[in-house]
């Protein structure tokens, strides 16, 4: 299996990857599950464990700051113990962050890797666990398929399954672009929806301001929001505060304590606060479409109606008709699309995310149909002669040799 996942944020791609890895399981096979943060990995494992284990299922937390495995631990310890028992205490799912990529992780049986917001990880990286022997089923999952991914389904090498509804009573996302004169305006409005009872973040792309970039950054504006909300109570946070800290900063968000959160793009994934319906994110040029879609995401989670606001510079106007996409739609695939015709779709046998690939005859785009027909073609011919033996198939043998050293199993 080499399947994407696409789903907006909150649509349930958790599940989906939670069935997954248990049917894994049940056929004698580890589970390996890798996320961007440690955010966001750890909250995996808390749901994992919430979930699975009453199933027995022992689960493996591994990051770069805490390493913690679930299950209960032997009575007595075990002098020799025989392979049947050490393939036992193996843990069944090793959740994870960039940790995972590494030799001091080792699995056993590894038969699923599951890739959750994958665009926030290289071809590289993402190759290092899926090009094992013998090859692990793959799943990716993400709101917003970078251009690479989105060439790759219709070329064929990625089937892709989509879940298109979102749970029920979540509450809708008006997405609206300003410019920075209207500044008084939305802090009225901001006002407003606290005086509601709701919660709010506001995201900055720099954490401390740069001689070199005209940007403002988390740092710097902190006190000013906090003169601009008192009494409403305001925290700081971004990447280089310390983990435990930011935990306990997360924690007194997620309890209604904090009523505002001015943040760097940590935020963009893991965080799930149901309260929090409104979304400030200055200087909006300074981001991608498929990164602003990804903290759009952070709203709308609860029932409440929810709004993002993205604030521009005055001279940001080149970045109007790109911000405009995010006004007209929701849907991570029209995000994508819109990303793709602004970036191109990347090299499909490299590493590269986007830019123009080599391709010298066809459209990706518009001779999609034609590109599908050529793929199942292929297909034919090398279940018919996998090795392409047969005096009409040896001339393609040449058009699958190795390309500045990545085959297609590298860049899956």
């Amino acid at each position: 299996m080499n399947r994407l996942l696409q789903g907006d944020v909150g649509s349930g791609k958790t599940v989906v990857a939670i069935a997954a890895m248990l049917l894994a399981i049940e056929a004698g096979f580890q589970a390996a599950l890798m996320a961007p943060t440690q955010i966001l990995a750890e909250q995996h494992y808390d749901v994992l464990r919430r979930w699975l284990d009453p199933l027995g299922v022992r689960i493996s937390l591994r990051t770069a700051a805490r390493q913690e495995e679930s299950g209960p631990l032997p009575l007595f310890k075990r002098n020799a113990p025989d392979e049947t028992q050490l393939a036992q205490d193996d843990p069944k799912i090793i959740v994870g962050t960039h940790a995972l990529l590494y030799e001091s992780v080792s699995f056993s049986n590894l038969g699923l890797v599951v890739i959750d917001e994958q665009h926030k990880f290289g071809v590289t990286q993402r190759a290092r666990l899926t090009t094992r022997e013998p090859a692990p089923d793959v799943l990716v999952m993400t709101a917003t398929p970078i251009p690479r991914t989105l060439t790759m389904t219709i070329y064929g090498d990625l089937d892709v399954s989509t879940i298109d509804e979102m749970p029920r009573n979540r509450g809708k996302i008006v997405t609206a672009v300003r410019d920075q004169s209207k500044l008084p305006e939305v802090l009225r409005f901001l006002r407003t929806q606290l005086d509601a009872g709701r919660q709010l973040y506001v995201i900055y792309p720099l954490i401390d301001e740069s001689e070199k970039l005209e940007v403002k950054a988390a740092a710097a504006e902190y006190e000013l929001w906090r003169e601009r909300l008192h009494p409403f109570r305001c925290e700081l946070l971004h990447g280089r505060i310390a983990p435990a800290e930011k935990q306990q900063i997360m924690e007194r968000f997620r309890r209604g304590e904090t009523n505002a959160l001015i943040s760097t793009t940590v935020l963009e994934v893991g965080v799930d606060v149901r309260n929090a319906s409104v979304m400030l994110i200055e200087n909006a040029e300074r981001f991608g479409l498929a990164q602003l879609h990804q903290l759009r995401g952070r709203i709308g989670r609860g029932e409440h109606k929810s709004y993002c606001i993205l604030l521009t510079s005055p001279q940001a106007n080149e970045a109007s008709a790109k911000l405009a996409v995010l006004e007209r739609t929701g849907n991570g695939f029209e995000v994508a699309e819109a990303d793709w015709e602004l970036r191109g779709p990347g090299d499909l046998l490299g590493t590269a995310q986007s830019g123009l690939p080599a391709l010298k005859i066809g459209n990706l785009k518009a001779d999609a149909e034609l590109m599908r027909r050529a793929r199942a073609a292929a297909v034919s011919i090398f279940q018919a002669d996998p090795r392409l033996e047969a005096p009409e198939n040896q001339r393609f043998r040449r058009l699958i040799v190795e390309q500045r050293g990545h085959t297609f199993s590298n860049v899956s």
